[in-house]
């Protein structure tokens, strides 16, 4: 399983190499190979899916022969496969249709939540009270149902045969401010731990208010770090926004989060205590003495 989207990075930067290896415009391409130069554009943006016929034509006018044309060419075939997101991206939002493109293929993901439990380990329960209530991602044919079925559908990468590695940061924000019911919010807690116990390819660690985080840093915003098996494939971290998602893909952004993520990873709780943080958040929770909101 391959991530399309990613692809279609890699393919982007391979032909700009090339391009500029080769020392010629984007439009004198264009105007060699007899395609518009929107195309090309398009293509070394990737924003487009790119035509096979068209990628052909490039690389045999970069001079690209043997095996690297091979690779190119398979790299181009993917960045045009569909994934099961793209018969419903209108219907579970393109917020998500994005993420389960990122998390196909992916040998490793590492994200923080700021404000929200984890999309990856939530429960239907969960995910339909947070539809009902953020309506950022919404469009003219967004469907909650449609949404809580798509979220069910990226958690099955988890636990696929050859799917990531999973480390998730849980802000102790996220976990303190009720997101959904208490009800509800009680089973998700007791939900993460459940999984965090029986799923060895699945770590939580809890970073607590309280403490220091090295340097002083202060996150401004949840993001994840997806790192795929092929060395050739971008690092790519998706960082998360009130209305949109920003998706970084050039090294110096790319380090700047990296560096970040394992300043927060030292200042958080290992595993067991983690778990532990929240079977007791859970055991907390006001529905538990009769405060039920």
């Amino acid at each position: 399983m391959i991530s399309p989207y990613v692809r279609r990075l890699r393919l982007a930067a391979e032909l700009v190499t090339l391009r500029q290896q080769r020392k010629i415009s984007s439009e004198q391409l264009a105007r060699a190979v007899g395609l518009p130069r929107t195309t090309i554009s398009s293509l070394e943006n990737g924003r487009r899916r790119p035509d096979i016929n068209d990628v052909i034509k490039i690389v045999d006018h970069l001079g690209v022969t043997g095996d690297a044309w091979t690779q190119l060419i398979n790299i181009a075939r993917e960045a045009g496969e569909r994934g099961w997101w793209e018969s419903h991206s209108d219907e579970m939002g393109a917020r998500q249709a994005l993420y389960a493109n990122l998390e196909a293929g992916a040998g490793s993901i590492s994200e923080y939540q700021m404000t929200l439990l984890p999309g990856l380990l939530q429960t239907p329960e969960f995910t339909q009270a947070r539809t009902a209530v953020d309506k950022a991602d919404w469009s003219a044919h967004f469907d909650p149902a449609r949404a809580t079925e798509a979220r069910g559908g990226r958690q099955r990468v988890l636990h696929r045969p050859d799917g990531p590695q999973y480390e998730v940061i849980i802000d102790e924000l996220a976990v303190r401010r009720p997101a959904a019911p208490y009800e509800t919010l009680y089973r998700q807690l007791l939900h993460i731990v459940a999984v965090a116990t029986t799923d060895e390819k699945i770590v939580v660690r809890v970073l607590p208010i309280e403490t220091p985080i090295p340097g002083h840093t202060i996150p401004r915003s949840g993001f994840s770090i997806y790192r795929y098996p092929d060395e050739g494939d971008p690092v790519v971290v998706a960082v998360d926004t009130v209305t949109d998602d920003l998706v970084l893909t050039k090294a110096e952004q790319v380090t700047h989060y990296l560096a970040l993520y394992e300043r927060l990873r030292d200042a958080s709780l290992p595993f067991d205590e983690s778990v532990r943080f929240l079977q007791e958040a859970a055991d907390r929770i006001p529905h538990l003495t009769g405060k039920v909101a």
